[in-house]
This record gives C-alpha cells, sequence and structure tokens, in this order.
C-alpha cells in the first residue's frame, strides 16, 4: 500500500512529524518498508515564466528563451525542449542549482553559466525527469497558468510531501485504503478522524439496467446506476492526478481514473462499463465451459480450465446477452470499455466473496489491485457509500444525468461475536492490564463490545475480516498498546544440566556418519503434493491429512513419508548438472491412528514418528581410474546402512511395496531381544514411479524408524579369552529361491555352545550343464567362529557343533552338503 503524508493527514492529523509517524505505524505492525520525498533532493529551481522563444541562429532544434525568474532581470537560456513557447510556466534551475543525480549513486548536476552554440545560457528549463518527477522527457514541465513566479518549485508542488510504502501482511485487508490507513493512525495516536463527506447526486432519470445475480457463493452484493450524458474527454483534476501518481498509479482518463481513486480511498474496487455496448440484461454468474473472454490488458484467457494444482477452475464472470464482458473481482473486458466516444455508462461496486475470487488471477498468470482486495475481504456495508461517492466525483467531473441505485443484498456475512478473557490476554502478552486499558483500546479501533467479569464480547466491524478468534482480539490489544511499550525482562528460570542418555545414540552422530558416508543432508517441508504422496504411500483419498491453509498447492497434505521431498531434491540436483547424488533427510511423518490419545507433545488421532530416509543415484563410486563404474544398487546402499548403524547389525527380508521395484525391495529389521521389530525399508525405485519423475536411472532409497537405531543399548563387556577360537566353514546346496538370512537363521536357532558367529561368505551358481548341482540350485559357504573360554576345543566337540549346525539347515531349508 503506497500513499502520500499529505493525503494522509487528510483524515487524520496527529501531532507527530513524518518520521514519527512512521515508526508509530511500524510499530502498530502496519510496517513502513520506504520513506522518502516526492522528488529528490535539489536546490534553487523555482517557478519562472518564458516571456519570449526564438530560434537559436546556429542549431535546428534548439531555441533561445527570454525567462523571468523572479530574479529582477530578464535570464537568456538555451532550450532544446519542443514545448518551450512564450506564455507558459515552468521549472527553471537558476545558476548555481544542483539536479538530481540522472543515475542512483551518481553526483548532482550543477548549473553554470555556459554557451551553447555560441550563445550563452544563464540556467536550465526543466523537465519532470530531471526534477525526479517520473520518465517524462518530451519537453519541460508546465505549470498552472497561475503558478506565482519566483516561488520555489518544490514549495509550490509540495515536493517535500513524504510517500509511505507500507507492507501489509495478508490478514490488514482493512488497510489497503487511505480510509483504512486512518482509522489505524486514529487508533493509534488518539488524533481524530475526519471520513470524506460528498452529496449523494440528485437523481434525475429513470433509466435503470436489470442485473440478475445468478450465484449468490459468487456475489454477495451488487449495486449499479446509469449515467447518461457524460463527458469522456474531460480533464482529470489536478488534485486526483497528484494523489495518483503519488500512490503508484498513472493517469488514464476522467472515468477511470476517478474509479481509481475511490478505490484508493475507500477500498471499494468499481467499474465502469459503456452501457451502450451491452446487447441486453447483466448477469452475475460462473463462467461456462469454453467461454472466453478479450482482458483490457489485451489478453484473451479461456474462463474454464485447471488451476496450477490441475483441478477445474470457474470465475466468476458479468455478462450481457452475448456472454462475459467482465471478470468479475478482477478485470473488465475489451468489449464494454469506456473510450472518447462513450456518452452513457453503467457504474458497478460489488461485493464479491473472497472465495470464488482466490487465486483466479493467478490462474491467469497476472493480478489487479482490485483481486488483491477482493480476495482479502471489502467491506460489503460500505457498497452503495462508494458508488455514490463515485458517481458524485463523475458527475462533478464530466457531467451527465444519474439514475437511481440498484442494490442487492444477497449473501452478506454475518459478523459473529467474538470473547476475549482479561487473564488470557495478561497470560499471553505477558504484562498486567486493566479492563479499562483494553476498553480503551476497544474504543479507539471502533469496536462495539459488552464487558462482563473480566470477559469482553466484541461485535467485529464489518470491514475487519481478520477479528474472528480470541487470539485475533489479544494482538489488536497489544498493537494498540504499543509492542515498544513491553519491558524486555528476560526469563528467568532454574536451570538443570540432563545426564546424556548412555543408551541412545545421538542423532547429530546420526548425521556426522551419514555425511562421512557421503551424503549430503536435504531439508525439506512437512508438507507435500497430493499426487506424489498418493504415488508412493498409496493412501486413498480418506487417508491423507490436508492442511486447511495450504501456502501452495504443491504443499496441500502432510508426508507420509521422506521420500517425496528426496526426489524432488534429486530432480532439482539433476536439472542442474548433477550426476551422483547422495542425499539424506531427518524428520517427522504424519499418519493417521486412532490409538493415539491426546497428551504433550501428541495430537489425538495422528501419529507421528521421527523418520531418517535417504536415496543414492548414479555412480556407486566417483569417477576414479582404479575402479570400473558401475550404477550404485541395492547392496551398495546396504554397505552404507551397516556402516552408519554400526554396531548395530539389521536384517532384511524381500517384500514389496508402493514406491519400490517388486522384486529389489526389502524390509529392515532389527533382533530386539527374541523379537524381530520392523523399522523401515531399503530399494530401488518403482519404474512406474521413476518414468513420472522423469529420471535416466532408478535410485535405490531407505528409509528408517529414527528411535530404533538411535537405541544402542549398554556395552556388555566380556573377558579375552585365553584359548584360541576356531573356524570352520560350512559349504550348503540349497535351491535358489532359499535366502541366506533363512538358513542363518536355522542355525542361530539351534543354539549350540561354543558358536560365537557365523557368517556368509562365498556364493556360487552352476553354469548351463553342470554336473554337481541343478540349474535351480545354488552354494552358500558359511563360515563359523568357535570358542570356548574354558578350555581348548577339542575335535570332537568341534565337530558335534558342526553336525548339529547342518543337521538344522537340512532339516528347516532342505539343505546338502555340498
Amino acid at each position: 500500500m503506497q500513499f502520500s503524508e499529505s493525503w494522509l493527514r487528510q483524515y487524520v492529523n496527529p501531532s507527530l512529524d513524518s518520521d514519527a509517524l512512521g515508526h508509530a505505524m511500524t510499530m502498530a505492525g502496519l510496517e513502513v518498508e520506504e520513506q522518502h520525498s516526492v522528488a529528490p533532493p535539489f536546490t534553487k529551481i523555482v517557478v519562472a515564466q518564458i516571456l519570449s522563444a526564438e530560434q537559436h541562429p546556429d542549431a535546428d532544434r534548439l531555441g533561445v528563451c527570454k525567462v523571468d525568474a523572479g530574479t529582477g532581470q530578464e535570464l537568456q537560456i538555451v532550450c532544446g525542449a519542443p514545448n518551450a513557447r512564450a506564455g507558459i510556466k515552468i521549472p527553471c534551475a537558476l545558476v548555481g542549482a544542483e539536479l538530481p543525480p540522472a543515475e542512483a549513486g551518481g553526483k548532482p548536476f550543477l548549473i553554470k553559466v555556459g554557451k551553447l552554440r555560441g550563445v550563452e545560457s544563464q540556467g536550465m528549463l526543466c523537465s519532470g525527469r530531471e526534477l525526479g518527477l517520473g520518465d517524462d522527457h518530451e519537453g519541460i514541465l508546465e505549470l498552472p497558468a497561475d503558478a506565482p513566479v519566483g516561488e520555489d518549485i518544490r514549495k509550490y508542488l509540495d515536493l517535500d510531501d513524504q510517500i509511505y510504502v507500507i507492507k501489509l501482511t495478508p490478514n490488514k485487508a482493512d488497510c489497503l485504503s487511505l480510509l483504512g490507513m486512518a482509522r489505524e493512525v486514529s487508533a493509534i495516536t488518539g488524533s481524530s478522524l475526519c471520513k470524506p463527506s460528498w452529496h449523494s447526486p440528485a437523481v434525475s432519470i429513470d433509466d435503470k439496467r436489470r442485473v440478475s445475480v445468478l450465484n449468490t457463493d459468487l456475489c454477495g452484493r451488487f449495486a449499479g446506476r446509469v449515467i447518461r450524458g457524460v463527458n469522456p474527454k474531460a480533464k482529470t483534476p489536478d488534485w486526483v492526478v497528484t494523489r495518483l501518481n503519488r500512490a503508484g498509479q498513472r493517469s488514464i482518463s476522467a472515468l477511470v481514473d476517478l474509479s481509481n481513486y475511490v478505490m484508493l480511498e475507500m477500498g471499494q474496487p468499481t467499474h465502469v462499463f459503456d452501457i451502450d455496448k451491452f446487447q441486453g440484461d447483466i448477469a452475475v454468474r460462473w463462467a461456462k465451459a469454453g467461454e472466453t473472454l478479450e482482458l483490457l490488458n489485451g489478453q484473451t484467457v479461456t474462463l474454464v480450465g485447471p488451476d496450477s494444482s490441475g483441478k477445474v477452475q470457474e470465475a466468476g464472470v458479468v455478462a450481457d446477452q452475448n456472454g462475459p464482458v467482465a471478470l468479475a473481482g478482477i478485470m473488465g473486458g475489451n468489449h464494454c470499455v469506456v473510450g472518447d466516444q462513450t456518452t452513457n455508462i453503467y457504474v458497478e461496486a460489488a461485493y464479491w466473496l473472497p472465495s470464488a475470487i482466490q487465486g483466479r488471477a493467478r490462474r491467469f498468470n497476472f493480478s489487479t489491485d482490485a483481486a488483491h482486495r477482493f480476495e482479502r475481504g471489502v467491506d460489503p456495508q460500505n457498497t452503495v457509500n462508494c458508488l455514490e461517492y463515485l458517481s458524485s466525483l463523475i458527475l462533478e467531473v464530466c457531467g451527465g444525468q444519474a439514475g437511481p441505485v440498484d442494490d442487492q443484498i444477497l449473501n452478506v456475512p454475518e459478523r459473529k461475536n467474538v470473547k476475549m478473557r482479561l487473564a488470557r490476554a495478561e497470560k499471553v502478552i505477558g504484562i498486567p492490564l486493566t479492563n479499562e486499558v483494553i476498553a480503551d483500546v476497544f474504543r479507539r479501533l471502533g469496536f462495539e463490545f459488552k464487558k462482563a467479569v473480566d470477559v469482553f464480547v466484541v461485535t467485529p466491524p464489518s470491514y475487519r475480516f481478520d477479528i474472528e478468534i480470541e487470539e485475533d482480539l489479544i494482538e489488536e490489544v497489544v498493537r494498540m498498546y504499543g509492542f515498544e511499550n513491553i519491558s524486555d525482562k528476560p526469563p528467568v528460570a532454574s536451570l538443570k544440566m540432563s545426564a546424556k542418555a548412555e543408551a541412545k545414540r545421538g542423532i547429530h552422530l546420526l548425521r556426522q556418519r551419514f555425511a562421512l558416508q557421503g551424503y549430503q543432508e536435504a531439508v525439506n517441508f512437512g508438507f507435500t503434493d497430493q499426487e506424489s504422496e498418493q504415488r508412493l504411500t498409496g493412501a486413498t483419498e480418506q487417508n491423507l491429512i490436508r492442511v486447511l491453509n495450504p501456502i501452495a498447492n504443491q504443499y496441500g497434505v502432510m508426508r507420509s513419508t521422506l521420500w517425496g521431498g528426496l526426489l524432488s531434491q534429486l530432480k532439482s540436483n539433476l536439472n542442474r548438472g548433477a550426476g551422483r547424488v547422495r542425499l539424506f533427510e531427518t524428520g517427522r511423518i504424519f499418519k493417521r491412528d486412532a490409538a493415539i490419545a491426546e497428551q504433550a507433545g501428541k495430537v489425538a488421532g495422528f501419529e507421528q514418528p521421527q523418520k531418517i530416509g535417504g536415496l543414492a543415484y548414479g555412480a556407486a563410486v566417483p569417477e576414479q581410474w582404479a575402479s570400473p563404474s558401475k550404477a550404485v544398487d541395492f547392496f551398495d546402499v546396504k554397505g552404507d546402512l551397516e556402516r552408519v548403524l554400526d554396531p548395530l547389525h539389521f536384517i532384511t527380508e524381500a517384500a514389496q511395496h508402493p514406491a519400490l521395484h517388486p522384486g529389489r525391495s526389502a524390509k529392515v529389521f532389527l533382533q530386539v531381544g527374541k523379537n524381530r521389530v520392523e523399522v523401515g525399508w531399503i530399494g530401488e525405485l518403482h519404474p512406474g514411479i521413476q518414468q513420472s519423475y522423469e529420471l535416466p536411472q532408478a535410485p535405490v532409497l531407505f528409509e528408517l524408524d529414527l528411535e530404533w537405531i538411535r537405541d544402542l543399548g549398554l556395552p556388555a563387556p566380556e573377558e579375552l579369552s585365553k584359548f584360541p577360537a576356531v573356524q570352520r566353514d560350512l559349504a550348503l546346496v540349497v535351491k535358489q529361491n532359499v535366502s541366506a538370512q533363512s538358513l542363518l537363521d536355522a542355525m542361530t536357532a539351534s543354539k549350540q555352545n561354543f558358536v560365537r558367529t557365523i557368517e556368509l561368505f562365498d556364493e556360487f551358481k552352476p553354469k548351463a550343464g553342470s554336473s554337481s548341482m541343478a540349474e535351480d540350485e545354488k552354494s552358500l559357504a558359511f563360515r563359523a567362529t568357535l570358542l570356548n573360554t574354558q578350555e581348548t576345543l577339542q575335535d570332537a566337540q568341534i565337530d558335534a557343533v558342526m553336525a548339529a549346525l547342518l543337521g538344522a539347515v537340512e532339516k528347516k531349508c532342505a539343505a546338502r552338503l555340498r
């Protein structure tokens, strides 16, 4: 929101200077992002009048002007402006004047007596751009005929007037107008508020245009009137042009300028149609499939189409019998635009529901001041007042005869009472308050309220869409009380050094270990898009946890896996030329679980476990001369996890997951006591998902439950044996579909004495035609380490153990000795 200080002070004039006023607004939550004068600093530029203008004797494009600058003598100034002529009044820079630098950071331009093509020049006639008043450099700036000769141009044009640029939060839609800002300043400073006043135009004709509002979920109130006999070529008053320029708006034509002026001053966007271009009655409705509209910016849009998330979205329109003529609440169409030939107009002001406007302009890749206001909320009770105000300005400037106002109130939101407890406000703000202080705040803000035993019941004004819950009222209290008036009190608490959990591994150590394996940490939002969430988890619509107010369409649901964010990061890296990517992330995921009860740190009905996930893509090792290049696979990533999780030993078991390759994925288990606990997944990305992400190669992904892999337990020291360990190998032949883990489980379950470890060290698959083994068989070789801490093992003991191990696998896995 941008406006000039002089415009604001017309409605509220606190006894504060410009800087103090800007500080007061900032401290009340209306951040002054930028504050500067209308024109940059310059000196010795005055109002002057050209007495005569003659052709330069030696230059076709230069003239020699005699100028009265109020100095008591005529000045001779050489000027090349095409509009330099006798009789006009212009800004004149005297000798010694310093003009603003042409470029930011440059030096001021000093005016000296000089000669141009042999003719002496005693100053300079200035254009608007040379004064820092815009980009107009076609000619010198012409001033009104009553401008006093010799007066300082800064004083005459009020160039020391301050421009405020306010950075508003989305909830402060009531401050998107001068009246709204004036209300706030009045409440902040206690100064009286002087609202704009006008006389409602007299109704002199009976003309009405029939309007049918077909969809009340689009338009809650619609008001309009016919005005005939206007002069579209009338000149916009200078004071309106000045205020528009200082608010960042350029002057277009009287009808458009006055409409923009009312929007900036009152906060109500309006629109002016050429009524002679209408065909029949007016309808306010949702657009129909296939309808298009050529807008004022020259863009032709299809009114029903997909938004950024792919959902089909309708746009509201104002239409006549031939189709849409305006994009409701956003922009008018070229069909009924007012021009130099317009004599009869229809002036419209409406309340469009915020939900009907939000996101529509973004779908067409542009935004407008009107859409910016309507999607945040415009006062529905001020619609007719603003229409009357605009009508009076049009009749005053352009003339004409006004018809009666046609006002339809259809779906105006009811403002519900909001309660605020004194004790709650004190607790949240952290300062002692009284009922009198809070009552004063509400009175200054113009809130209607009732008080009963330290509880305030407030009825928010129609223009305050942001007042809905108790915390909103508490925010208003602290804003008006003043953030800078809250004393700085450091928190006081007893410090307690917590003992380090010896049985738990720190998450920072896990991060460090992943980094040592070549993985880089990624940090993603806890939100994701619905499509990738369903694709990676197979979740149904009912299982999705939707975000009520997503920051963007691609963050519409809560994630139930870390893989969505990691794959997006992988795609981003590949798009920037990376060929080998290793990523990991730690964070919470979110799932529905009716068994979860409400308690500290938990939300009823939702499970929020911490996970650590990652992916590997590209070559198994960086390119080098000593190792052949090969793509990373399941076993490479499994090896990385074994090194990271050491001393924990995990077990993998083939299983299928919606996001992973059906034949190259596995569950990850940890042995906890006598039980195996499932802690996560590891595997290649599913080919279908790989195709949807347009990945040349399938990455290998993993995701583990953070709590289980952090739990190491306490170390159990053992005495070093005085006797040597013995190793024996066992080569077994089994069917191809028998896993090595099943053999290890069978040998472990036999619980043989003296067995310390059993490890797989070789796998052999026969070639076609081999006589020793069938084609559907394979050989697995295991090495058993045996130790007796009390004495040296004898051959008989060793043989008995090995025979027992062989018997266990023969019985459970149909294995035979090779």
